[in-house]
């Protein structure tokens, strides 16, 4: 397992710049994140191998947002996050399937998201609707030689594994952030790993808190201070045999987030070493 980190993707950012500042931190890995949808061009996408030549940094995943509104939290989010919302999803759709193309242009194969907040109930019509526009955006992500992961947080690990049963394609898996299970108060990320371990192919290294009411989610922390339990969370994702890279996100900026990112870098690395 190596350790890398999510790296934004911008009309303003520098790549070659940024992936030189994961060299000089050790890393050479990321998962590259894009909320807009006018960089998902040939001319972006030149830009990108470029300065993934340049620096030797592998993308493993490219993590693509979308359209319209969106609130982080247990109100507002129900109705703007992801493809739940009826009246967003044909739109964001378009956008995804436009990342699917983007990332094939740049040569990578994973393809994550957040779906939003997935009915538990398999019988709410909302939950077909999202079934049926999921089993589109997989296949076109197999036509372009893709997996697309689901990145946890906003469902349960019974309802994602049951809606990546539903999908029915074998190119449909997990991007597993640790932290949003336990902010969204969801489920544990060690026992998570016993529901859906099979189809996890991406991790994101983060910490956090259960929420501490039923408005607002938990806090973010840095690496190693939340309530993710690390030395277990390692130990299990050994025992289910992930070889993948854990991909360090730190939802701040500046010299702080790097700091903790270099802090998480170390805390990993060592627990991975272990025995």
């Amino acid at each position: 397992m190596r350790v890398g980190v999510v790296v934004g993707l911008h009309k303003d950012t520098d790549l070659k710049e940024k992936f030189s500042e994961l060299r000089e931190m050790g890393m050479e890995s990321c998962q590259l994140v894009c909320w807009d949808r006018t960089l998902l061009n040939e001319e972006t996408a030149a830009l990108v191998k470029q300065a993934v030549e340049e620096e030797k940094i592998d993308i493993t995943a490219f993590w693509c947002g979308w359209e319209g509104p969106r609130t982080w939290n247990f109100y507002e989010g129900q109705e703007t996050l992801g493809l739940v919302p009826a009246a967003f999803r044909f739109q964001r759709l378009q956008m995804l399937m436009e990342g699917s193309d983007f990332a094939k242009l740049i040569g990578v194969k994973n393809l994550v998201t957040h779906v939003g907040y997935m009915p538990e109930n398999p019988y709410d019509p909302n939950y077909q609707g999202v079934i049926i526009c999921l089993k589109e955006l997989a296949a076109k992500c197999r036509e372009n030689g893709q997996n697309f992961l689901f990145e946890t947080g906003q469902e349960t690990p019974v309802t994602l594994k049951r809606a990546i049963q539903d999908i029915g394609l074998d190119n449909v898996g997990v991007n597993l952030d640790p932290a949003n299970l336990l902010m969204y108060g969801k489920g544990n990320p060690v026992d998570a790993l016993d529901v859906f371990g099979e189809y996890v192919l991406g991790i994101h290294g983060k910490d956090g808190c259960y929420p501490t009411d039923g408005h607002e989610l938990g806090a973010e922390m840095p690496l190693g201070q939340g309530r993710v339990n690390y030395p277990a969370f390692i130990r299990k994702l050994k025992e289910i045999g992930y070889e993948g890279d854990i991909t360090i996100e730190r939802e701040i900026s500046g010299e702080e987030q790097k700091k903790d990112i270099l802090m998480g870098k170390k805390l990993l690395e060592d627990l991975i070493a272990a025995e």
